[in-house]
């Protein structure tokens, strides 16, 4: 083996070693090992520490320090040795005043200042901090019951709307009635020969002032109400009833028994602008979400399909329109429907009598973020504007109203009052009050979601001005 330098330093430490053993640790009177000062750490930031403290003088109190040292031994010097109470007095005075609550004598580090600026702003914010919120109380019975004779008992229509104009519309057999919210005044709009009716679903539009009336002979009547007054007639949108419409700006769209979707632009002659295929069954709840851009599609074959703008009809998988997401979490019809108002990609749904579950889905992924067992039909869906909550209405067997508060999804009211299913609700356009419709043929209003903020009313202008000239 080639010795090199490492070995001939190696066999002079060994021959030290032997010389003069080094006494062990454990030996009597032997030296106690000290590790080396350095930690031999690569890192150049990281600093090293010996294994002693040295105190600061500049952040010690010499006074303090030589009382504290000095004091406890002036009792011991002479225990016989009597104190005088001038002396004594003295001596309390000045322990007092010197030690002032402090009993270190040493000191390693000077105090960091104390931040005025930010106690002063902390004292500040407590003396003008908010008294904490207290929880709203829901009166438990309705304001007003009106009666609603003729309402037919058909869980897949929508026969109530509560435009923004505040005047409530309701459809009761062959007849479409007008409740003016502000005056309490009710006038008859119009009534619907038996040959084409029952009316199958009513929908106000944006501006508060015209209507949309679907019919069960599959035509779409558009009314102006401040005249009483036809203005247009859409027909061969659908091969049956019309249950389900809802606008957006100018669209109205159409849902029927056929299971199609039809948007139509209510100002050309050519109204029909695109037609939506994925139901199999009659589509029972459509919603447009608050921008516009999203339209949700709950039908009997208990599916719910979400639909953007983007997506022209002329993109067609299998003969279908191509829907952004198709969800099939729900097992039974899809009608209850609510984008809500905070969050733009949360869709609320609810599912009928073999379901019984809300679900709230992710419309830009597709996924359900929660399901709860409401444990009755779900009707309908209502948020509330002003608050995180979601007010549902119930069938089978309770027949109430429940207010839950989201996400937590806990029971803040339920209310009662109704006999029968309650089918149908629509929210005032302050956010405030809510009109439910039942098969017991009344129609409560509740002031269920408290004092509203002040909404300012959009002014939509130009959508029907064609209407004079297309018939």
């Amino acid at each position: 083996m080639d010795a090199g330098p490492n070995s001939i330093s190696s066999h002079k430490s060994r021959s030290r070693c032997a010389a003069a053993p080094r006494p062990s640790l454990q030996e009597a009177g032997s030296r106690p090992y000290m590790p080396p000062l350095s930690t031999g750490s690569r890192n150049p930031l990281a600093k090293c520490y010996g294994d002693r403290f040295i105190p600061e003088r500049s952040a010690m109190d010499m006074d303090l320090a030589h009382y504290l040292l000095t004091e406890p031994r002036k009792g011991k010097e002479n225990p016989a040795a009597r104190v005088s109470p001038a002396k004594e007095a003295y001596r309390k005075l000045l322990a007092e005043k010197l030690l002032n609550n402090r009993t270190r004598i040493l000191a390693f580090r000077n105090k960091p200042p104390e931040p005025e600026s930010m106690l002063t702003d902390l004292r500040a914010d407590a003396t003008q901090a908010k008294p904490a919120k207290q929880r709203r109380q829901v009166p438990q019975s309705a304001e007003k019951v009106l009666d609603a004779p003729g309402l037919v008992d058909d869980y897949y229509l929508n026969l109530l709307d509560w435009g923004s104009s505040n005047v409530l519309s309701i459809a009761l057999g062959c007849k479409v009635y007008l409740w003016d919210a502000s005056s309490q005044s009710v006038t008859e709009l119009v009534i619907i020969d038996e040959e084409t009716g029952p009316v199958t679903s009513v929908s106000w539009a944006p501006d508060g002032q015209h209507i949309a009336i679907g019919l069960n002979s599959s035509d779409v009547q558009l009314w102006d109400s401040t005249s009483n007054r036809l203005l247009r007639t859409l027909r061969g949108l659908h091969e049956s009833r019309v249950g389900s419409l809802a606008w957006n700006n100018s669209i109205l769209t159409t849902g029927g028994m056929d299971g199609k979707i039809v948007n139509n632009d209510v100002r050309i002659r050519n109204n029909v602008v695109q037609t939506y295929h994925g139901h199999e069954q009659e589509v029972c709840g459509l919603r447009w979400s608050g921008s516009g851009q999203q339209l949700a599609s709950g039908g009997n074959d208990n599916l719910l399909h979400v639909w953007d703008v983007s997506m022209s009809s002329s993109v067609q998988t299998a003969g279908h329109t191509q829907w952004l997401h198709r969800l099939q979490g729900h097992l039974s019809a899809v009608k209850a429907l609510a984008w809500c108002p905070f969050q733009s990609n949360l869709l609320a749904s609810g599912g009928g009598g073999g379901d019984r579950c809300i679900k709230f889905w992710n419309t830009h992924t597709g996924a359900c973020l929660n399901s709860v067992d409401t444990g009755s039909q779900v009707c309908a869906l209502l948020w509330n504007k002003n608050e995180r909550e979601l007010l549902s209405s119930h069938g089978f067997t309770q027949n109430q109203l429940i207010l839950w508060k989201h996400p937590s999804m806990v029971k803040l009211a339920e209310l009662n009052g109704h006999t029968s299913r309650v089918l149908f609700m629509a929210q005032s356009p302050d956010g405030c009050n809510v009109a439910s419709a039942a098969a017991d043929e009344t129609l409560r209003i509740w002031n269920v979601f408290g004092t509203p903020e002040a909404v300012p009313k959009a002014s939509y202008t130009g959508i029907f001005n064609s209407f004079n000239h297309i018939r």
